[in-house]
């Protein structure tokens, strides 16, 4: 039995070291990015930056494990994991965040119910706002 591809199903992409894209990109399935990228990066799957991976840019997805750098907007409707050689410079939506010890994080952090409340076009009461500096 063999399995058909659509254009809708969920797909796995890479971006190689030393690859450079300046420009936006949209995925339905997951991606990891091991160069560096310039530009907007909509994922709805999980987002991967490896440890040599950069983005300048915004960024929005459902999860996503940081150990490169980001310097952006980043958006995450389930867990966003900061590892240990991540450095993420930004402002921050989330509803779960797990930092490693060794990780930078520069910017503000909105979490919990305002990520579930922004699918559906409207902010929710119970935001907190954090200020994390590590």
């Amino acid at each position: 039995m063999s399995k058909t591809n659509s254009p809708d199903s969920p797909s796995i992409n890479l971006i190689g070291a030393g690859t450079i894209i300046e420009g936006d990109i949209k995925s339905n399935g997951d991606i990891r990015i091991d160069g560096s990228i310039k530009g907007s990066i909509n994922v709805k799957g999980k987002l991967v930056v490896g440890a040599t991976g950069t983005v300048d840019g915004e960024v929005v997805c459902q999860n996503a494990d940081i150990s490169g750098t980001i310097r952006a907007k980043v958006t995450v409707s389930e867990l966003l994991s900061l590892k240990s050689t991540a450095k993420l410079s930004g402002d921050l939506v989330t509803n779960k965040l797990s930092i490693e010890p060794g990780a930078d994080f520069t910017g503000s952090c909105s979490m919990g119910g305002v990520v579930k409340d922004l699918k559906h076009g409207s902010a929710a009461n119970t935001q907190k706002e954090k200020a994390v500096v590590f």
